[in-house]
């Protein structure tokens, strides 16, 4: 099927039969510095923090084993960091080893109660055990320590899409997308917090994010997705000419050539009225 390359696809599998391993759910972004500058640093940093930052290099290089390695040695002399064990816990979760994430991430927040990074982390671990109430408790937790991360709002939205309460999944993503417009587009909001990226259902999934972005206005975003929810075969996606989220961006031309284009797997037959 194909795909428009305007935007990252938000769902990397689905969920069903996924691993983590094969996941890239965070995304580490080491900024662009000269030799010069870069040395420059390194050189007004303790050994202890150039350690770290090795264990951060690691992880953006996808080099999980050693970045846990590294990190670890870390820990030995502060066994109580939550950051670290919540970074070690983001390694192991990225190599599909969830056991020992979901342990790392309880040690974290065993150190620091209030840490809204492990606990969102710990939450995308009972989701991918499709244990959705357990995973929406979390991330509900987790908002109360950190209010404006848009990442948390994305998982939680996701939750409750895959717990099939639709309606709580609507207003969740419209909160994720006031806060950050191009949360979906992204692999992560930083290089410690777990942003959830498979749905149960994803053409219907797609259906949900195009609604969200046409109740806010955005038609080249809600355009992208409601193409790639008739793409991916949702039944229903010709529903959008008559339903009221789609009414700010329903005579946009790149909706309506969205509507009026049968999917591929339709063959040459003409567009359908809705029931």
């Amino acid at each position: 099927m194909g795909r428009s390359t305007l935007f990252a696809v938000p769902l990397a599998l689905s969920i069903i039969g996924s691993s983590y391993a094969q996941q890239v759910p965070v995304s580490y972004t080491k900024p662009a510095q000269s030799s010069e500058a870069s040395s420059s640093s390194t050189a007004t940093m303790t050994p202890r923090q150039i350690a770290e930052m090795q264990g951060d290099i690691l992880m953006a290089r996808k080099e999980y084993p050693s970045a846990a390695s590294t990190y670890c040695k870390i820990l030995v002399s502060e066994p109580k960091n939550a950051q670290l064990l919540n970074k070690v816990g983001v390694a192991y979760q990225q190599l599909g080893d969830l056991n020992r994430a979901e342990r790392y991430y309880k040690k974290s927040i065993h150190a620091e109660k209030s840490y809204a990074s492990a606990i969102n982390n710990y939450g995308t671990i009972e989701y991918e055990k499709k244990h959705y109430g357990k995973a929406i408790s979390e991330y509900k937790k987790a908002l109360q320590y950190q209010t404006l991360m848009a990442t948390i709002y994305s998982n939680l939205g996701y939750a409750y899409f895959s717990n099939k309460e639709y309606s709580l999944a609507m207003t969740t993503f419209a909160k994720a997308l006031a806060i950050d417009p191009g949360i979906f587009e992204k692999k992560g909001e930083n290089g410690s917090t777990v942003q959830q990226r498979t749905a149960t259902d994803p053409g219907m999934f797609y259906f949900f994010l195009a609604k969200a972005y046409a109740q806010n206005g955005d038609a080249e975003r809600a355009a992208h997705y409601l193409k790639m929810a008739r793409d991916d075969g949702y039944a229903d996606f010709l529903s959008a000419e008559t339903d009221v989220t789609f009414a700010r961006v329903i005579k946009d031309p790149r909706i309506q050539e969205v509507l009026q284009v049968p999917p591929s797997y339709a063959g040459p037959a003409k567009k359908q009225e809705p029931n």
